[in-house]
């Protein structure tokens, strides 16, 4: 039986190589489908990421405010902290925006301090106090807007508070009593990236501390990802 080699066949030996080859647009289509396939994977790793942060910052800005009931009254648009000096009670300069980082109830008066402004730092106090564990989370603020001394006896209970001097002035681009009020008849509370975002009730009371936490507890755990505990 004779044979038959790759020479005696010129054509089918160079369709045979021809059809071996890869089809240059088919690998041009296959490298551009893994490509793609790669960048979907990739974005679709960093959205499970960020899908908490996505999900707090929601639930902060658009389904609580619009389906929960507030004892204290949603500040919109949030006023952001100034960017100015205060001082310390030693009268160091320092930064306002140091506070930034946690969130602050935040009350505001004379270094006399009067009746309501002890009312309103043992509230304070108090319901930083029951949070628990994300009390760490928070800070009480007493923001006094004079130059007059505070009593010995005042000072000794605000261990835990950060007290800082700034004129009302300063505080008036940011902090704003209701209509009738003065600014230091309400309590404050400021988000993490320092916006001042809600407004408690004027002349407020101990047996409404409970509402006033419950505010506090909603927002403590829509913004689980904003802050740092212990700044």
């Amino acid at each position: 039986m004779q044979k038959h080699t790759a020479e005696d066949h010129p054509s089918q030996a160079l369709g045979l190589t021809v059809y071996d080859l890869p089809d240059p647009i088919e690998a041009a289509q296959e490298d551009a489908a893994r490509t793609w396939g790669g960048r979907w994977r990739m974005v679709m790793v960093m959205l499970v990421c960020a899908a908490p942060v996505i999900a707090s910052y929601l639930t902060y800005y658009v389904i609580r405010p619009q389906t929960l009931r507030h004892f204290g009254e949603l500040i919109q648009p949030v006023q952001p902290m100034p960017d100015i000096m205060v001082q310390s009670l030693q009268g160091k300069p320092v930064p306002l925006n140091e506070l930034k980082g946690q969130w602050l109830i935040v009350s505001v008066s004379t270094a006399a301090c009067d009746e309501l402004c002890q009312s309103n730092l043992l509230l304070q106090r108090q319901i930083r106090a029951s949070l628990g564990r994300e009390k760490e989370r928070t800070e009480w603020v007493w923001l006094i807007t004079d130059n007059a001394p505070v009593s010995a006896n005042l000072q000794a209970g605000l261990a835990d508070a950060v007290v800082l001097r700034a004129t009302a002035e300063q505080l008036a681009p940011w902090l704003a009593p209701q209509t009738g009020h003065a600014l230091n008849e309400h309590l404050y509370l400021v988000d993490p990236h320092g916006n001042w975002m809600m407004r408690f009730p004027a002349h407020l009371q101990m047996d409404q501390a409970t509402s006033l936490k419950r505010d506090w507890d909603r927002l403590l755990r829509a913004s689980v990802s904003w802050d740092k505990p212990g700044r």
